[in-house]
């Protein structure tokens, strides 16, 4: 509080969508009104690809920077588009399951679902365009995912890995496909995927190296220190 009031913004964004991994927006709309200005708050809540573009427009309309908005959504749909196009070639259609929470189990929702459709997957457990929900365990055996990612609401790498650990230890998890063949990573989810703005395209290009390395070898993660996405399993 005390730098927001140094800093004297005129306009802050915030969001709705989680209270978890980002100040809620009733914390910092109250605290907008206690500011010199008072500062414009901008409250984002996308739930999908073209929604997170939408917002961009938004931001750069407010910060009166509108031609800018059209150049850095027209370079991200290049990118977008570069991986659906080779992706839609590979035959090989993994089941993934795209994990926002492990201890109770959360399956992914609003753009994790669409993402994982473009890069050549399918996500049985996901709720496209949806907001995550809790999901019973004996639902992830039965889907049978060959390929686990943990992208846990508000962590990085390191907070993640511990949750691995309490994963490994659910009943049955050694049955399944993504356990046995070690096809489970840990990705920075605060700083990719829980972010709904620019990155959200590096996180559609972790996940193209993910499930399918050898199609997308630029994107495959650098080993243990890399900041992205580790190979946990």
């Amino acid at each position: 509080e005390p730098l927001l009031r140094k800093l004297r913004p005129d306009v802050i964004l915030t969001q709705k969508l989680c209270d978890v991994c980002a100040v809620g927006y009733g914390t910092v709309a109250r605290l907008a009104e206690t500011l010199p200005g008072p500062p414009r708050v901008i409250n984002l809540e996308p739930s999908s690809l073209s929604d997170i573009f939408d917002d961009i427009r938004r931001v750069a309309e407010v910060c009166g920077v509108s031609e800018h908005a059209e150049e850095l959504i027209g370079q991200l749909s290049r990118r977008i588009e570069a991986v659906r196009r080779r992706a839609y070639r590979i035959a090989n259609r993994p089941r993934v399951l795209l994990m926002e929470w492990v201890d109770p189990p959360f399956c992914s929702g609003h753009w994790g679902p669409e993402l994982i459709e473009i890069v050549g997957g399918c996500d049985p457990s996901g709720r496209k365009h949806q907001p995550s929900v809790q999901i019973r365990w004996q639902e992830v055996l039965d889907a049978r995912p060959d390929i686990i990612v943990l992208a846990l609401c508000g962590y990085d790498i390191d907070r993640a890995r511990h949750d691995y650990e309490i994963l490994r230890r659910f009943p049955g998890f050694d049955s399944l496909p993504a356990a046995q063949c070690g096809e489970i990573y840990v990705v920075n989810a605060s700083a990719y995927f829980a972010r709904p703005g620019p990155r959200i395209v590096d996180s559609l290009e972790i996940l193209a190296g993910i499930l399918h390395p050898k199609e997308f070898p630029q994107f495959v993660s650098r080993g243990p220190d890399d900041p992205r996405v580790i190979r946990a399993g």
